[in-house]
């Protein structure tokens, strides 16, 4: 088993209580990052893809899958969990694809992880940027139905984000990386 895995199994394993308190303290992280904002049009610069790679790599696919689900149904039945509240007309937006990438990239973290991605810092950043593709994706494929095109979808919701992007990705990567040396 690789230390990784062994992470990962960490939190996965056991009790159905230990794995609603791991979901819970990762909504919790969700909602905090939310908050931490820059205030950018159409889209605002929060912690979230931070939050979400780094769970991603340490939860693992199923408890992260299971992490972002439970935040986007807080969030959807009127929690002010998102950068500027809650409610489903909040995920029907601008920002509301970014939000919904949020799946399919802790997945992609989770399942990088498990196969051995965490085993070197470089490999771990580079599993981070795989994963942070599904939000970029899905999101600007969402803002392009908002601002009319997709070229003023990447120049609005891309381009100005990849500075920060890369600060988060390899934070996240380098973060899940530590600790799994941690753990052998």
């Amino acid at each position: 088993m690789s230390a990784a895995t062994a992470v990962i199994n960490q939190w996965t394993q056991g009790r159905i209580a230990r794995q609603g308190a791991v979901v819970l303290v990762g909504t919790l992280l969700l909602a905090l990052s939310a908050r931490v904002e820059i205030p950018f049009w159409p889209v605002p610069f929060t912690m979230q893809t931070f939050v979400v790679l780094a769970l991603g790599l340490v939860y693992g696919p199923m408890l992260g899958v299971a992490t972002v689900v439970a935040y986007l149904g807080q969030g959807l039945m009127g929690l002010p969990v998102f950068a500027a509240g809650g409610g489903p007309g909040y995920l029907a937006g601008p920002t509301g694809g970014y939000l919904l990438g949020m799946v399919p990239a802790i997945w992609i973290a989770g399942q990088l992880a498990l196969r051995g991605w965490l085993a070197n810092p470089v490999m771990a950043v580079a599993a981070a940027a795989m994963a942070n593709t599904a939000v970029y994706a899905l999101g600007v494929v969402w803002l392009s139905v908002y601002l009319g095109s997709m070229s003023q979808a990447v120049m609005a919701g891309v381009l100005p984000f990849l500075p920060g992007a890369a600060l988060k990705v390899s934070a996240a990567g380098l973060i899940a990386w530590g600790l799994v040396r941690m753990t052998r």
